[in-house]
């Protein structure tokens, strides 16, 4: 559970950033890290317009030097973006100055006030540092989809399980994540739609 809902004791490390919405409002955020890739983005794309659903895609840097087109695609779908920094930097494995030049290097690409530290951590300077000028988004529910100890089934039922009002659902945009996404991402919305969730991007 310490992975898929984080402990209090984890968000107390980070107090000012986002982990959870309204828990007052029947409502669920839905992101996708690590892409865009054409083995998974053009999927998601399309399983979020088959619903008429928005969701918030933290992007490597890297990735959408290597495929603009696909970052484009996103952006003129309507979807959030997020800077998930240049080449998915671990922030305990790179000094402070460098996590943050890594960021805004992809920043001159994403052009977006959203930030989420790959692998869901980073030095407390790092992050006072990146509060500055983004908002911080962690997560509510990881779905553990790039495990290779988990099924879909698995992912779909983590979901079942861990979602609440306000929840910040978080999906893999990866290599990991695609051949478990492709049923247990329009099965995880079905059942959500189902359960009476609205879908939700970040203001």
């Amino acid at each position: 559970m310490i992975i898929e809902q984080p402990a209090t004791w984890l968000r107390w490390l980070y107090p000012r950033a986002t982990w959870r919405m309204d828990k007052n409002v029947k409502a669920v955020y839905l992101t996708f890290d690590d892409g865009p890739i054409p083995e998974a983005t053009p999927f998601i794309l399309k399983t979020l317009a088959d619903f008429n659903i928005k969701a918030t895609f933290f992007m490597v840097g890297d990735n959408v030097r290597k495929h603009p087109e696909l970052f484009k695609q996103v952006v003129e779908a309507g979807h959030r973006i997020g800077n998930h920094t240049f080449n998915h930097y671990g922030g305990f494995k790179h000094t402070v100055r460098g996590y943050m030049a890594n960021a805004e290097k992809a920043d001159l690409l994403l052009h977006t006030n959203l930030f989420r530290p790959p692998h869901g951590a980073m030095r407390l300077p790092q992050y006072y540092w990146l509060g500055r000028k983004y908002r911080i988004v962690m997560w509510d529910l990881v779905t553990r989809d790039y495990s290779k100890w988990m099924t879909a089934a698995d992912v779909v039922n983590n979901v079942k399980r861990y979602v609440r009002n306000g929840s910040i659902i978080t999906f893999h945009d990866s290599l990991k994540s695609i051949e478990k996404l492709r049923t247990a991402l329009p099965e995880s919305i079905k059942w959500l739609k189902e359960q009476g969730y609205e879908f939700k991007v970040f203001e």
